[in-house]
């Protein structure tokens, strides 16, 4: 009776050993910056020391950020639908705001990162993980399908969102430049959040099915993590990692801040680092349900990770601007003027026969090295 009594006790230590050994790494660095961050910091002006911080607190933002999403998913299998859609949905949408609130909130006026950031992300999500997902599920599978009235639905509210948060502004004439009136930042909000709003009423009650495939629909309810642990450990693990997060982000602003401003970088380089940062995370989710040739769990991901990005960061951040007195540039300019409306078109063209291919995806993945070049050379 001792002796099971004994391995009883020992249990819970190895696992959080073998499998939260990041949480130690992210504990381990945040000290680190705690004690030594102001001396670290004062060296940026050596280009070595500014990429090795610059690539250390990305890489620990990076983990924390998976395994934050990672314990969000285990409590949206065990809550089920639709809280699961919404656990999922509130967690990385809250990492974005974290992260854009900080850079904003730290060093110099930058009112082009919310912008910046959700352009990126638009064109990581749509060209890059679309891209690579199609191209790595077609040349596998040769051809691939999924529900196009759910595709249909995702793409029916992004369109409209990111046409009148990212290009109205600029043609509005009641305020100078690409800006919106008061007035106008809250109908954006108002209509932002009631959208999403009614798209997960939609999904998650009343045309369930949309949003399902094939063997999709049988496996959608299956626990896909074998090694599920009780409901409290993963939220006391989600915010365990949460709380590390929040200050190695204000941290990594710092380096991010001093590359753009000092190094004369590309200004959004720091939106396109924070999109990476939050979409990474979904879009591995999304390229090996593609290459299992589950399509419509991919789509799921990537549509859903641009429609919760644009719903609910935009009215977020337009009220922490409000709050804080930060003004907000919202158009985009010059070249992404035109890369927005032709990826948005193309998404159209993609999703609109139900099945897809390597041409898709070559497509897709063009346009990415396209935003690329324009990042540095635009």
């Amino acid at each position: 009776m001792s002796a099971p009594a004994k391995s009883r006790k020992r249990g819970p230590l190895p696992w959080l050993v073998r499998e939260e050994w990041f949480l130690g790494i992210s504990l381990v660095s945040s000290v680190i910056c705690l004690c030594f961050g102001h001396a670290m910091m004062g060296g940026l002006s050596n280009p070595i020391v500014l990429i090795l911080i610059l690539v250390w607190l990305f890489s620990v933002v990076l983990g924390s950020i998976i395994s934050v999403v990672r314990h969000a998913d285990h409590l949206a299998i065990s809550l089920g639908e639709p809280y699961g859609t919404l656990i999922l949905t509130l967690a990385v949408t809250i990492i974005e705001v974290i992260s854009i609130s900080t850079m904003m909130l730290h060093g110099g006026s930058n009112p082009t990162l919310v912008r910046d950031t959700l352009f990126s992300v638009i064109m990581i999500i749509l060209n890059g993980m679309v891209g690579l997902s199609l191209l790595l599920g077609g040349w596998r599978h040769r051809e691939q399908q999924f529900n196009l009235q759910g595709a249909n639905a995702y793409l029916s509210v992004i369109i409209p969102l990111a046409v009148l948060s990212l290009i109205l502004p600029n043609y509005t004439v009641t305020t100078e430049g690409p800006t919106l009136s008061s007035v106008q930042e809250v109908f954006l909000a108002v209509m932002s959040v009631g959208l999403y709003g009614i798209f997960l009423l939609i999904q998650t009650n009343r045309h369930k099915m949309y949003f399902v495939f094939g063997e999709t629909a049988e496996m959608k309810h299956k626990p896909v993590h074998a090694k599920s642990r009780p409901l409290p450990a993963h939220v006391t693990l989600l915010l365990a990692y949460m709380l590390p997060l929040v200050f190695l982000t204000e941290q990594l602003a710092q380096p991010i801040d001093y590359l753009v401003e000092v190094a004369h970088a590309p200004a959004a380089l720091g939106g396109a680092i924070i999109a990476m940062m939050v979409a990474t995370p979904e879009a591995v989710g999304a390229v090996q349900a593609a290459r299992a040739n589950q399509l419509q769990r991919s789509v799921n991901i990537f549509l859903g990770s641009v429609l919760a990005t644009i719903g609910l960061t935009v009215p977020t951040m337009l009220v922490i601007s409000h709050i804080t007195g930060k003004r907000l540039i919202l158009g985009v300019e010059h070249s992404d003027l035109i890369l927005l409306p032709l990826t948005l078109a193309v998404s159209i063209v993609t999703f609109a026969s139900g099945r897809t291919n390597i041409l898709q995806g070559a497509v897709h993945t063009l346009l990415f090295v396209a935003y690329l070049v324009l990042l540095f050379e635009g």
